[in-house]
């Protein structure tokens, strides 16, 4: 009698561990409707505006910096991880790339909710225009194309988000 081989990592059957689903869907955000990224980018947001204001002003761009790359790092092979389980190349309530994308819009950006809420609509109409090269960006592998199209509206996102606050148009 021959042993048929087990299933492969990516069968829609198999099942992410709890550790990747928790992450790649940032703890449930994921799973809400409609527009799953937009609730990934808007929890970030909240979440990073709580956790900023008990950063000394001097260390927020590191901190930032350091939390985007920290969800990065986590949050690629947590994609990779669901999106297998799920037979999918980027599943919608896999929303950890909108929130490592979203703090990269908000590096060195000051806490002020006009600020926060550029931050949110540059990030978010980047994330869905996605101009050159970010469409390209998606056709990495697996985990890495799905956060890293979304590291790269982060940066538009950012450029954008600096003019503007260079110039003056943001805050008075």
């Amino acid at each position: 009698m021959i042993d048929s081989p087990p299933a492969p990592a990516t069968s829609p059957a198999g099942r992410a561990p709890l550790w990747a689903t928790l992450v790649a869907t940032f703890f449930g955000v994921g799973r809400l409707k409609p527009g799953p990224g937009t609730w990934g980018s808007l929890a970030t947001l909240l979440l990073w505006a709580l956790a900023s204001s008990r950063i000394p002003p001097a260390s927020r761009a590191w901190a930032t910096l350091v939390a985007a790359a920290a969800v990065t790092i986590i949050g690629i092979p947590a994609a990779t991880r669901v999106a297998r389980a799920h037979g999918s190349k980027d599943p919608q309530f896999v929303v950890i790339d909108e929130v490592a994308g979203q703090l990269v819009a908000l590096i060195a950006v000051p806490l002020a909710w006009k600020t926060f809420l550029a931050g949110f609509i540059l990030f978010r109409t980047f994330d869905m225009w996605k101009p050159f090269p970010i469409r390209r960006l998606e056709r990495l592998p697996e985990g890495t194309g799905i956060v890293v199209d979304d590291l790269g509206a982060g940066i538009y996102a950012l450029a954008v988000m600096h003019l503007l606050l260079h110039f003056g148009l943001l805050i008075r």
